[in-house]
């Protein structure tokens, strides 16, 4: 699957083998199990002691991967603009689904922003700004960290630090899927209701006889009135993950007043001509503004 990537986002012309950023601190475990799913690493940006506002990253991998988050597409999509702007950037590992289902990933999540909250001296953060971002199933698990802030439903047990809170401030969401059972009504390449597809085994079934499970980890779910701020980036071509899931989710979200925005990109894939560095730009800019 890296290998997968690195081709896809190497012919995008998004790879160099120069100038790819480096943790401050690698290999760090946010749920103290030492397991490698349960790795992050910091990256902060070059501001000397000064401490500094975070985003989340959180890679993509139809959630099949457990150890991408130094992973070269994520460096150079998202960790190099969010620190080029000041931005320090937690990288997380999460498990897949075949290391456990669904809610087991957004419970990592939620372990990873607990321990960064515990920890912010240690690594330097400011913790009144907590951002997340991330692409395909990496989006979806940031609007999930989202819509499901202060609901203590969806916390879990990770991790030694429950006192913390989970929540996140601004959400920026590449090409997530937001409701699995409307995915194949809109167009894609791959028919996520067959019981073989990534959001089936994703919750531990075939989706449309599991709806319950289904509903329950689709980030539409849970929007409400403590929804933060949201900014949704997504290909209008989009066959894996279409893009229907991103204008339904920006629709619900206004339903609700909650503040959000979608850019689409006319000629944008599933990541082809997406990750532009105006679109990068956006990214960084809406995090400004909401940490300010």
């Amino acid at each position: 699957m890296k290998r997968i990537y690195f081709l896809i986002f190497l012919q995008l012309g998004l790879l160099n083998a120069q100038d790819l950023p480096v943790a401050k601190w690698e290999n760090i475990n946010y749920a103290g199990d030492n397991e490698v799913y349960h790795m992050m690493d910091i990256y902060l940006p070059d501001q000397g002691s000064k401490i500094s506002p975070l985003v989340l990253t959180i890679y993509g991998s139809a959630w099949r991967a457990n150890d991408n988050k130094g992973s070269n597409y994520i460096k150079k999509s998202l960790i190099q603009p969010l620190l080029n702007s000041g931005f320090a950037v937690a990288s997380i590992n999460h498990r897949s689904s075949t290391d456990a289902i669904f809610p087991a990933q957004i419970h990592d999540v939620k372990a990873a922003i607990r321990f960064i909250r515990a920890n912010a001296k240690q690594y330097q953060l400011d913790i009144s700004f907590i951002g997340i971002t991330g692409s395909s199933s990496g989006g979806h698990l940031s609007a999930l960290a989202g819509t499901t802030s202060f609901n203590k439903e969806m916390e879990g047990e990770v991790g030694s630090h429950l006192e913390f809170e989970s929540h996140v401030d601004a959400v920026v969401d590449w090409f997530g899927p937001t409701d699995f059972l409307i995915m194949d009504l809109c167009g894609s390449k791959m028919v996520h209701d067959d019981v073989k597809s990534p959001e089936s085994r994703l919750i531990g079934g075939a989706i449309q006889n599991n709806k319950a499970k289904a509903r329950a980890a689709n980030p539409i779910t849970y929007i409400n009135d403590k929804t933060p701020p949201f900014l949704i980036i997504h290909g209008m071509v989009d066959l894996t993950v279409p893009y229907c899931q991103s204008k339904t989710f920006e629709m619900a979200l206004d339903s609700a007043k909650a503040e959000s925005r979608l850019i689409s990109i006319k000629d944008g894939a599933h990541g082809k001509n997406v990750f532009k560095k105006e679109i990068q730009e956006e990214m960084v800019s809406f995090f400004k503004d909401n940490s300010k």
